[in-house]
């Protein structure tokens, strides 16, 4: 017997069609993505460039720097009277009376083989003339000003330990020798020698005691004996304000060119 198709089930059937239909179309349809498109690959006629200016620095290099010598005052410095100064440890070294300095061609030597320093300072003599230290000197310093106008180191105080023999300082002749009176009140002893190096001028010693020189006689610096030792003044010395304690003696030397006239600078004393 023949069965025939039921009508309900034609609905589902044309349903079903459709659906094939639209998955055949989509599977040719291209597929949308949430991308950028790729920017246009065309370039334009017209081209911007862009300069930098760069700035750079230079450093120039610094000058030479010359350094002169400041010239010598003329001014006096003022004396310095504090007795606050401290004083310096005491140190010497052992020495053969070798030179301490030089005035032209003449060469002082130490008078004393154990020098602790060497104090230049102003002279009252006019023709008194500048002392140079050599490299073989003892520790040595400028003095503050004594209100004259005479070369800071026309005079040297030779700080000598006391009792210890001494010698002369220069070779020459003793043109005179003996004692005289220091500062109006006080009873020293001196020696004036005429070096060889320059005859006329005069090498003064001061401040010694047991003299063993007499006039006429040949001496040879740093050889022939002078004193027994350095005299113990009974008053300070400007001296002592740059050496150790207890003050020990000096020796007063310095060389005079005795044609150069002399001014006063105070009432004189034989």
């Amino acid at each position: 017997m023949l069965r025939t198709r039921s009508t309900r089930s034609l609905p589902w059937l044309a349903l079903a069609g459709l659906l094939l239909v639209a998955c055949s179309r989509g599977a040719d349809e291209p597929r949308l993505t949430g991308s950028i498109p790729p920017p246009s690959t065309s370039t334009s006629s017209s081209t911007t460039t862009t300069t930098i200016a760069v700035t750079t620095t230079t450093t120039a290099p610094a000058p030479a720097v010359t350094v002169a010598a400041a010239p010598r005052s003329t001014t006096p410095r003022p004396t310095t009277t504090s007795t606050t100064r401290p004083h310096p440890a005491r140190v010497v070294v052992p020495q053969q009376w070798v030179a301490f300095s030089v005035v032209g061609d003449i060469v002082l030597h130490h008078p004393s083989d154990h020098v602790e320093a060497i104090g230049f300072h102003q002279s009252a003599q006019d023709g008194a003339q500048e002392q140079w230290p050599t490299t073989s000197a003892r520790r040595w310093f400028v003095m503050e000003s004594r209100d004259r106008d005479t070369t800071e180191k026309g005079a040297a105080d030779v700080v000598v330990e006391p009792g210890r023999p001494l010698r002369v300082p220069v070779t020459g002749t003793v043109i005179r020798a003996g004692s005289y009176t220091l500062y109006c009140d006080h009873v020293d002893q001196y020696a004036v020698i005429e070096p060889d190096r320059h005859p006329g001028w005069e090498v003064k010693v001061l401040h010694i005691e047991g003299l063993y020189l007499t006039k006429g006689q040949r001496v040879e610096g740093g050889v022939t004996p002078l004193a027994a030792h350095a005299r113990v003044l009974p008053f300070p010395s400007q001296v002592e304000e740059d050496t150790g304690l207890p003050a020990w003696p000096h020796v007063h030397i310095e060389v005079v060119d005795p044609t150069v006239k002399d001014r006063p600078t105070g009432p004189g004393c034989g």
